[in-house]
């Protein structure tokens, strides 16, 4: 089987460090599904309008196809435990597919979806978009498995008056929302390390101490 892209995504992301580990959880950051030319037909998306949500089947376009194994390192449990790669969300597949639950926030002319808190790379292929439809797949008794671990684990951010300033206010939120989120892995502990990330036309460096992340300088 072949899969062929029937659009591309826009995102704050251009690289991988950084990227929210799930989809959803950064509201107030938006992504851009713009179509490959032969799938560009309002038609193609007809009644979609109707609903809040949608799935999104996407590519980890970044990932070596055979740089998997059968177990991971969950961030979830902090980098150091086990788990099998099909009880888990790893990017490091057999097959390099994701799957995201997105808010469907409008569609634009084009036509292009604008949804919300994507975990995906910029320029990340799609393959297929299908309605979210709540009567089937949502399931409020739905347990949670080894991912209730952590499950509000955050940081506190801190950024300078005068890099908020550059940045401007809309920015430096949006960034604190993503630092907030601790995109290190999961094992590293290194208070003096400086990590540098791609955020929108950004480069950001940080560092991390006692679970509060400082912004040392943005470019």
């Amino acid at each position: 089987m072949e899969l062929k892209p029937i659009a591309h995504i826009r995102t704050d992301f251009p690289e991988k460090f950084g990227v929210p580990r799930q989809g959803g959880l950064l509201k107030g950051l938006y992504g851009y599904i713009e179509f490959e030319p032969e799938y560009r037909s309002e038609d193609a998306v007809r009644g979609l309008g109707g609903f809040s949500h949608i799935w999104v089947i996407w590519g980890f376009s970044e990932n070596r196809s055979d740089d998997w194994n059968f177990t991971v390192r969950p961030p979830r449990l902090g980098g150091n435990e086990r788990r099998g790669v099909f009880a888990t969300r790893s990017p490091l597949r057999p097959n390099p597919i994701g799957l995201s639950s997105l808010r469907l926030v409008e569609i634009r002319k084009g036509p292009v979806l604008v949804v919300e808190a994507p975990d995906m790379v910029s320029g990340t292929p799609i393959y297929d978009i299908k309605p979210y439809v709540p009567y089937s797949d949502s399931h409020p008794d739905a347990t949670e498995g080894f991912t209730a671990a952590n499950r509000d684990y955050s940081i506190d951010v801190v950024i300078p008056e005068d890099i908020r300033r550059k940045l401007g206010e809309e920015t430096a939120d949006a960034l604190s929302e993503v630092l907030a989120q601790d995109p290190r892995p999961a094992f590293h502990h290194d208070a003096e390390r400086v990590y540098g990330m791609s955020f929108r036309n950004l480069q950001v460096k940080f560092r991390v101490s006692d679970r509060v992340c400082t912004v040392i300088s943005v470019e």
